[in-house]
């Protein structure tokens, strides 16, 4: 068989960087990690090739050489998708499709030759049988979660690593909470489930060999599900590897607030290497917290959580939203003040919106209030609901929270809060790479001279090479981000 393995292009988001990406010479944040593990359970002997949309145009004659095409992919990349199905079925190649935005939406998806829905672990090995046997069905769904100690190491030599960012892992599927607004629980349940430290330890060792160093996203969305075997067993094993191996890579990953918690497995996470966490605050309004299930945020001072964890050694990223039915009229300002004090410098703030397989979904289906699809982004102005809130106060609101947290002075301000209470171990500070300088000088150049928020790029500059000159690459990116962020929000508003 030939395989060839396509991730559709994402468009230009949040979360894309793709303002950001031309200052670090790299095409794409992310690499596709689904495609590339699932490329480990074809068969061996089969060939595989890999396009990623972000990184390189899918070819005509690649798909003509391909006898199936494997399609995997986010609700955020449908648009694309739609494209690649066209093409195929154009030019006569059979499509496998699967992947969060298929197994959510399976049925709009008729002209699919296959669906492999849910877990591939568990469905892609019945695909393959029937296959072999000559009696392909048309859809592969299970209501088992998988093991994932089964999982194969990624086939991350598919990839050209060089045009990315930032390369993945995964630990762990599952989260034990369960808010309304979340699909992560339908998809991989509330019982988290883990790889071995072993597994861990030798998908490092691939991307080792391969020559990468640098960032990598361990994309578990809750990797603190587990506590117990997270201290006792896989952050040994990495604090091991790490010094070992000198420090290679800066780790980044997601977890909830109860973090700050722990002081013990906050200071294993940094000395492994951890210098982001991904944390979805979501609101202050606590009634709101509290009508969407996210009690684990509850009861708590969040900002002196958020500055905990800060302290501790890592960067605090932060999920943000408005659009809840208990939000108060006032909860707009209260957002901007909350992100301002707590010097999150990557503050997503989004519009509520209702995955279809969420608690929220069923809910206000129920009510009659879903109008029509998620676009899978959030940051977009979009809702597929009636809100309870009058539509235009909620969208003037909205954005209100963008211009006043990422206009330049109060972006900038923000990364001085942070940088005052960032106090990494040594090992965590960027190591300066032919990269970094030409973004630097890249930043210079244009936010330095060319941009109309140079005088707060050169006040940035000028204080960190003063009071924490170790922390100057990293005041650096954070300008470029803020560029980012901008031009996003300026494309959008």
């Amino acid at each position: 068989m030939n395989i060839l393995l396509v991730c559709p292009q994402y468009p230009d988001t949040y979360w894309s960087f793709k303002h950001a990406l031309k200052f670090v010479s790299k095409k794409a944040a992310h690499i596709p990690l689904g495609l590339i593990t699932v490329a480990s359970m074809l068969p061996r002997e089969w060939n595989k090739r890999l396009t990623d949309m972000n990184v390189s145009a899918l070819r005509d004659s690649d798909i003509i050489w391909a006898d199936y095409v494997f399609i995997s992919a986010m609700v955020v990349q449908s648009s694309s998708v739609k494209s690649v199905i066209v093409s195929c079925k154009q030019l006569g190649t059979k499509i496998v499709a699967g992947g969060p935005l298929f197994t959510e939406e399976y049925e709009l998806y008729e002209n699919v030759d296959h669906l492999v829905l849910n877990e591939a672990e568990i469905t892609l090995p019945r695909f393959l049988n029937d296959l072999q046997k000559g009696k392909p069905e048309k859809v592969y769904r299970t209501d088992e979660f998988a093991d994932i100690c089964l999982t194969p190491v990624p086939d991350y030599s598919l990839l050209a690593l060089e045009h990315y960012s930032t390369a993945a892992v995964q630990y762990s599927r599952g989260c034990p909470y369960n808010c309304e607004f979340c699909d992560i629980t339908a998809l991989y349940g509330r019982q988290v489930r883990t790889k071995s430290p072993q597994q861990v330890i030798a998908e490092l060792d691939a991307l080792l060999q391969l020559g990468w160093k640098g960032g990598v996203f361990f994309v578990d969305d809750n990797f603190i599900g587990h506590r117990q075997k997270l201290k006792n067993e896989l952050l040994p094993a990495i604090i091991q590897w790490m010094e070992a191996n000198r420090f290679p890579f800066r780790f980044t990953t997601e977890a909830t607030i109860n973090l700050a918690d722990d002081t013990e497995l906050m200071d294993m996470m940094v000395k492994a290497g951890f210098g982001q966490v991904f944390i979805g605050i979501e609101t202050p309004e606590e009634i709101s917290l509290t009508a969407c299930n996210k009690m684990q945020n509850n009861k708590r001072n969040l900002i002196s959580n958020v500055q905990t964890i800060q302290k501790s050694g890592m960067e605090v990223m932060a999920g943000f939203i408005v659009g809840f039915d208990t939000d108060p009229p006032n909860i707009f300002q209260r957002q901007v003040d909350f992100i301002q004090q707590s010097g999150i410098i990557t503050a997503m703030v989004g519009l509520l919106n209702a995955p279809r397989l969420s608690n929220l979904y069923k809910r206000l289906q129920s009510e009659g209030r879903i109008l029509k699809s998620f676009t899978g982004d959030n940051t977009d102005y979009s809702m597929n609901f009636k809100p309870v809130m009058d539509r235009k106060v909620l969208a003037d609101g909205y954005r209100k929270i963008v211009h006043d947290i990422y206009s330049a002075k109060a972006f900038y301000d923000r990364v001085l809060v942070f940088l005052k209470n960032y106090n990494p171990p040594l090992t965590m500070y960027r190591k300066i790479t032919f990269n970094k300088i030409m973004a630097m000088m890249k930043s210079m150049v244009y936010l330095g001279f060319i941009n109309n928020t140079r005088k707060y790029y050169w006040n940035l500059v000028f204080w960190t090479l003063f009071n924490k000159p170790r922390a100057f690459s990293l005041a650096i990116t954070y300008s470029i981000y803020g560029y980012h962020f901008r031009k996003v929000f300026e494309v959008r508003s």
